[in-house]
């Protein structure tokens, strides 16, 4: 996958917004709370999303993927996809998929029926 993919990837979803920041990095939201970012591995593609405890500990150590830099540093559950070994196209909008889940079920109830979630 390569940025262009993922931004109309992450697009695709219900209720999203993107900004751009962090030296050029790609940001999606849900709710004004961050679910993916694209962009962070020295000029390359680089996706990063949240992820499930389980998740967390069985892909961090596999080939193209790591914890995130600075957000799995501050004890947040997150992971960047940095090498094309790192996950299929497939796997990745799975994974991302599920960051998406997982931020709208934090956001409070009131916001996910503004937001029709």
């Amino acid at each position: 996958m390569n940025r262009a993919e993922f931004n109309a990837f992450c697009k695709s979803l219900p209720q999203t917004t993107h900004v751009v920041q962090w030296g050029n990095a790609d940001v999606w939201k849900v709710g004004g709370k961050l679910f993916a970012v694209g962009g962070w591995s020295d000029g390359k593609d680089a996706f990063t999303f949240k992820a499930s405890e389980i998740a967390y500990e069985v892909l961090q150590d596999q080939p193209g993927i790591r914890p995130a830099p600075y957000l799995a540093s501050r004890g947040m559950k997150w992971l960047q996809v940095y090498d094309e070994k790192g996950l299929s196209d497939k796997e990745l909008k799975s994974h991302i998929i599920l960051s998406y889940d997982m931020v709208v079920a934090k956001l409070t109830k009131k916001k996910r029926s503004e937001l029709n979630l």
